[in-house]
């Protein structure tokens, strides 16, 4: 059983429980995910089955979207709404901002920035996650990361006496973390900002409209995701027969990865392009089928 699941994933489940709820519904435990989603945020969750779970690195460098709702006046300890709150603004402060200033703030983080990470990041520190560490009582302070935020869109912003909402929608880089976007804002206007929805709309290239309940979710062929992620090529038996063994073949494309498949159109194996001397080699570094 190998293939790729397409999950939108509800709200108040870790990404290794559905990847938990999975293995017991397909009878394996040979299941992975491509990028960890919080309890509280929703949406697109790609997981892998079987020889697919290898190939998840190629889906977690995506391209990433979110629909998000920042609220400002108050900052929490995971920078979201699920921390304790360690800053409380003074509402005349929060009454000064205005949407100029929220506006003006979002567009300098859309480029190549420096980001630090939420401390309840996945990031592991000397082999533990960032997170676990939080939640141990540790003070964890990650450094910042480049990464690259395509846009973000203000959809809409609204007031109320005690705090400031803003929808958005952000595209961005792997490794940018939203939540260090509201942060970010509320620090700025000193008044502090966290996280207060989250859905990921897309893992590219799989959107949200192609996603599932995990009770729902139908296994997507190895060949049918991995050709909408990496050029492929298809093989006859002779070169079939010689990466079963491990064996290099003749390149035939300037790709530095493409995805091998059979006559039938199966996956057959994952193939890097490699200088051997004078020739170009595709290596296989993942063989799924034999002969």
């Amino acid at each position: 059983m190998d293939g790729f699941l397409l999950v939108d994933k509800s709200g108040g489940m870790t990404s290794h429980d559905v990847v938990a709820k999975i293995r017991r519904r397909l009878g394996t435990k040979k299941v992975g995910h491509a990028g960890t989603l919080d309890p509280m945020a929703t949406g697109v969750l790609v997981l892998g089955v079987g020889n697919a779970t290898r190939l998840l690195q190629y889906v977690v460098d995506g391209v990433k979207a979110y629909d998000a709702t920042i609220t400002l006046g108050k900052a929490t300890v995971t920078d979201d709404v699920e921390g304790e709150v360690v800053f409380t603004a003074d509402l005349e402060r929060l009454k000064s901002v205005g949407d100029d200033e929220i506006r003006s703030f979002l567009e300098t983080q859309v480029g190549v920035i420096a980001q630090r990470p939420s401390s309840v990041s996945a990031i592991k520190v000397n082999g533990k996650s960032a997170h676990q560490r939080v939640r141990d009582g540790e003070v964890v302070d990650l450094p910042a990361r480049e990464v690259t935020i395509e846009a973000i869109d203000i959809h809409a912003i609204t007031r109320t006496d005690a705090d400031i909402s803003i929808s958005v929608s952000v595209r961005c880089s792997a490794g940018t973390y939203i939540r260090s976007i509201a942060r970010d804002l509320g620090e700025a206007l000193d008044v502090g900002g966290h996280l207060t929805a989250l859905r990921r709309t897309l893992v590219s290239p799989f959107t949200i409209d192609e996603c599932k309940s995990w009770e729902d979710a139908e296994l997507l062929s190895t060949a049918a995701g991995i050709s909408r992620i990496l050029p492929t090529r298809t093989l006859d038996v002779e070169e079939l027969n010689e990466i079963s063994f491990g064996r290099a073949i003749a390149a035939n494309s300037t790709e530095e990865v493409t995805a091998a498949l059979n006559a039938a159109g199966d996956f057959a194996a994952l193939l890097e392009n490699r200088e051997l001397g004078k020739k170009k080699f595709a290596t296989p570094t993942l063989v799924a089928l034999k002969g």
